[in-house]
């Protein structure tokens, strides 16, 4: 097994990872937060927080270091559109997603606090909910365009 090989199976796993990761984390916020259950909130958000800080957050810091490793390999210079705009979209991303994992800890706080209070969620936790959900699908729709240019690989 070759070098590049290995840097292409870990490239192309850590995307699925980020893929993978952000479509379920969406799917079982969502359908934790359509029952307005305080409890189950708290409890589904605290699994999402996780596998955000060990799924998400590895992927996320293994995706440039393996893309540049895997660059160098092939030799496609960094320069090449594809790449640049893939970065572009990268960072897009990220400024996505930094402040929708702190949205995640704030209602899995927001939720735990409800539920020792024996009172329904609050407003700031409803409100959080829809910047997070509206967050969701640009930095969504950023991961899938990545993961097209990475395959396409455009002359840009």
């Amino acid at each position: 097994m070759t070098a590049e090989l290995i840097l292409r199976w870990l490239h192309v796993g850590g995307a699925a990872v980020l893929l993978g990761t952000g479509a379920g984390i969406a799917f079982f916020m969502v359908m934790a937060h359509r029952t307005k259950d305080a409890r189950l909130i708290a409890h589904v958000s605290g699994t999402v927080v996780l596998a955000d800080w060990v799924f998400t957050a590895s992927a996320v810091v293994l995706q440039p270091v393996t893309g540049y490793f895997l660059a160098r390999a092939v030799g496609w210079p960094l320069s090449e559109g594809w790449i640049v705009w893939s970065l572009v979209l990268y960072v897009m991303v990220g400024a996505f997603w930094l402040p929708v994992v702190w949205m995640q800890h704030r209602m899995r706080a927001l939720a735990k606090a409800a539920v020792a209070a024996g009172e329904a969620l609050p407003t700031a936790y409803f409100r959080l909910f829809r910047i997070w959900f509206a967050c969701g699908f640009p930095a969504f729709a950023g991961v899938l365009a990545i993961l097209w240019l990475m395959i396409a690989r455009p002359v840009l």
